[in-house]
């Protein structure tokens, strides 16, 4: 390929950034390295691992030094201020940034269909796709026909709940320009930074989409987010998304509603815990969540909540008679881990 044809094609900067994933690594990593679109850069940021992730990422780094840098930042850096300094260390040049976490992998033609849909016009922002998890397909909803959406229009679908397709950073393609425009690009004092990310994107950028599995997401119970799925933070995150991107895409009216029915939902959902008996890090994970998005627990829908159950429960005491022979059940299993 001549210079002249590399310089017309866009370059895109892939990014993994990596934490004591040596099971994974090299998986991920190929992947990438497996890409039919070629004018790619793969900047691989350790975060001083311990584990021999940094051996393999090394003995990569080695083989294709024309296609890999291996960095580290100066210290040990939690997850999404990792993420943030290794979208900082993309090339000035790349058109498009692709995050790969370490865990994940992507299919061949990823970089080269997302980059085509991207290509077709200049407004785009972010490109998403169909997504595996684990063993199932998501991310459908939009025609098959619609490969371009408003970012008003595709933020209003996903407030609403009539359908998710952002996935997460690893079935996503963002302008590099968005990446580099702001800094930090994932906001680290929310708990769901990638969908704020992708929100804040939207208000002025359009949305593409490929109608193709081109990512695999892995399901891990010990990942960060698998431990707190106990926790139900998709709740939470109905209400704090609503409540900080709402007044740009939605009417108030419709908003408001929507509000209501999200927080009676919730609260519902505590109230569920409190009866349990659950303590300790749930309510101290969701009153951090809650406060991250300049709100509070609400102590009378809580007491709300705790009557509507109570009522709920006498009027179907077999509701009570399953949940307190499975809290029975499950008991010695908690002493044990």
């Amino acid at each position: 390929m001549t210079r002249e044809i590399v310089e017309s094609v866009p370059l895109v900067s892939v990014v993994t950034p990596f934490y004591n994933t040596r099971e994974f690594l090299a998986e991920c990593i190929e992947s990438v390295l497996r890409q039919t679109w070629q004018n790619f850069e793969y900047v691989l940021v350790d975060n001083w691992s311990t584990d021999g992730s940094t051996e393999i990422a090394e003995s990569y780094a080695l083989r294709f030094p024309q296609k890999i840098r291996l960095l580290r930042p100066r210290s040990f850096l939690p997850q999404v201020p990792n993420y943030n300094f290794a979208l900082s260390c993309i090339s000035h040049n790349s058109k498009y940034c692709k995050m790969v976490q370490a865990d994940d992998w992507i299919y061949p033609d990823c970089l080269e269909r997302m980059v085509t849909v991207a290509e077709s016009d200049p407004s785009i922002g972010i490109v998403s796709s169909y997504y595996l998890k684990g063993t199932r397909v998501f991310g459908s909803g939009l025609p098959y026909t619609t490969a371009v959406v408003s970012g008003r229009e595709i933020s209003r679908l996903q407030l609403t709940g009539a359908l998710y397709v952002f996935g997460s950073p690893t079935s996503l393609l963002y302008r590099a320009d968005v990446v580099r425009g702001t800094s930090p690009f994932f906001d680290e004092s929310t708990i769901n930074d990638d969908t704020d990310a992708d929100y804040r994107t939207l208000r002025n950028w359009n949305f593409g989409f490929v109608h193709q599995v081109l990512s695999f997401l892995r399901v891990q119970d010990d990942s960060i987010r698998g431990r707190i799925m106990d926790f139900d933070p998709n709740s939470l995150d109905a209400i704090l998304q609503l409540s900080k991107f709402g007044p740009d895409f939605l009417e108030p009216d419709p908003l408001a509603r929507l509000l209501h029915d999200s927080k009676l939902e919730y609260y519902r959902f505590l109230a569920r815990r409190f009866l349990a008996g659950t303590r300790g890090e749930f309510w101290q994970f969701h009153r951090s969540g809650l406060k991250s998005g300049g709100l509070q627990l609400e102590t009378i829908r809580l007491l709300q909540g705790i009557y509507l159950e109570l009522l709920h429960m006498v009027t179907n005491p077999g509701i009570v008679t399953a949940r307190l022979y499975h809290r029975l059940r499950d008991r010695p299993n908690r002493k044990q881990t």
